[in-house]
């Protein structure tokens, strides 16, 4: 029996396309989220990946939380939330030297190891009545190192799972599950944490990581192209050298460590926010919905790209998408009714997810396989390195003035960024 044409006149058909087809597969279109969850290890390493980030983000809610009711300080708020990602900065670059050298699924499993195990030595840190500050911030700056070695070899496995072809809904999903983990973890944590404690969330964090590490595990992954040893500082540059002569590179992370610096201070300094602005309690449960509000517009932006926005102008989206977080970031700071507050944070994470996934897709399509690990631990150190170092300095401010000054700076830097950000200009198609 002849099996039935799927394809409209004079359209081509790419062979694996055909090949699913024969196999009992239906072929999606290329690039779309459906198509990246057709390839078998892709789908398991993101199922893995999502239930792990569901943990990591009970216990950042509930971390910043716990720091805040400590001390009632803005700026300890800040320190934590700068241990917490600011390890990118340093590490995120070597962990893209070591993405690019050894066996990424190894480097994977040892990242993700470490991060479980100094999470348990986390929950046992938050037990007591008066918990050492000073050991809580140096066990959370490992578990960001952990995480600093972990970002360029997840990114850089996907162009292996799914190929080129693919990439666009791969880098949507993975958007996505960074994002609803923002909405479940969040709203988990803040079931959690008045019942069990601090301790209690940190604990079943650590347990999470094994979904990760079982995930990588279970599959087989393509190897990749190794660059002939050289000096290991110069492979060390070498993402810089790239970026610094390649004109989209350049602009896409500049667009991205401006961005993270200026104006996303607010979410490692939400608790700051919910109790100052909105007279919520860091420890309710109102707490942790505002924070998943937030994830929840986060991960309809991320996966909007990868299905009805796939075929639409990406630089287009971007100066959009930034424009609309400005205008929504400036309500959000002078907002003080919560009711109200809840939407408008919503939507200000659509507009932060839909640009920042449509920048990521831009620079994932354009990068070369050779140098990817190094160039993606760049775009990881402006994307979640730069946003610890801004909370960083934008606690001191906050103490001192206040967080709804520090949100209307960063609401027009974004403004800026909309009209800076033009991609078309360094080659991107319209």
């Amino acid at each position: 029996m002849a099996l039935p044409s799927l394809r409209r006149p004079h359209e081509h058909v790419p062979e694996e396309a055909t090949d699913a087809f024969l196999e009992g597969d239906v072929p999606f279109a290329p690039g779309t989220v459906r198509a990246a969850l057709a390839h078998r290890s892709f789908r398991i390493v993101w199922t893995g990946a999502l239930l792990s980030n569901v943990g990591t983000w009970m216990q950042n809610v509930v971390l910043t939380a716990f720091a805040f009711t400590l001390t009632r300080s803005p700026s300890f708020v800040g320190l934590v939330a700068f241990a917490q990602l600011g390890p990118t900065l340093v590490f995120a670059s070597v962990g893209g030297v070591l993405a690019d050298a050894i066996d990424r699924k190894r480097l994977l499993v040892w990242a993700q190891t470490e991060q479980m195990l100094l999470s348990f030595v986390l929950a046992w840190l938050a037990r007591g009545a008066h918990p050492s500050k000073a050991a809580i911030v140096l066990c959370v700056l490992g578990v960001g190192a952990g995480q600093a070695f972990n970002g360029p070899a997840y990114s850089s496995l996907l162009p292996q799972m799914v190929g080129r072809r693919d990439l666009g809904g791969a880098v949507s999903l993975q958007s996505f599950q960074m994002n609803i983990s923002r909405v479940v973890g969040p709203a988990i944590g803040g079931l959690l944490y008045p019942a069990f404690g601090p301790a209690g969330v940190f604990f079943v964090n650590a347990l999470t990581y094994l979904f990760a590490i079982v995930a990588v595990l279970m599959v087989d992954i393509p190897g990749h192209e190794v660059p002939p040893e050289g000096r290991r500082v110069g492979r060390l540059v070498a993402g810089f050298r790239v970026a610094q002569v390649d004109p989209l590179i350049r602009r896409v992370l500049f667009t991205m460590a401006t961005f993270s610096f200026f104006s996303l201070t607010f979410i490692g300094l939400m608790s700051v926010v919910a109790a100052h602005n909105l007279g919520m309690r860091p420890r309710s449960l109102a707490y942790g919905l505002l924070y998943a509000g937030f994830g929840l517009g986060a991960a309809l932006g991320a996966v909007s790209i990868g299905t009805f926005l796939v075929g639409r102008s990406k630089p287009r989206i971007v100066r959009v998408g930034l424009s609309a977080f400005a205008v929504l970031l400036a309500a959000f700071a002078v907002e003080r009714v919560p009711e109200l507050a809840y939407p408008t944070v919503i939507v200000l994470g659509y507009a932060y997810f839909a640009a920042v996934t449509s920048l990521s897709t831009v620079l994932q399509e354009h990068l070369d396989d050779r140098v990817r690990g190094r160039v993606m631990a760049l775009w990881i150190m402006a994307f979640g390195g730069m946003v610890p170092l801004g909370t960083l300095a934008a606690g001191p401010v906050a103490t001192h003035t206040s967080i709804t000054l520090v949100m209307l700076v960063g609401a027009g830097v974004a403004a800026l960024l909309a009209w800076y950000c033009d991609l078309t200009a360094v080659g991107v198609p319209a």
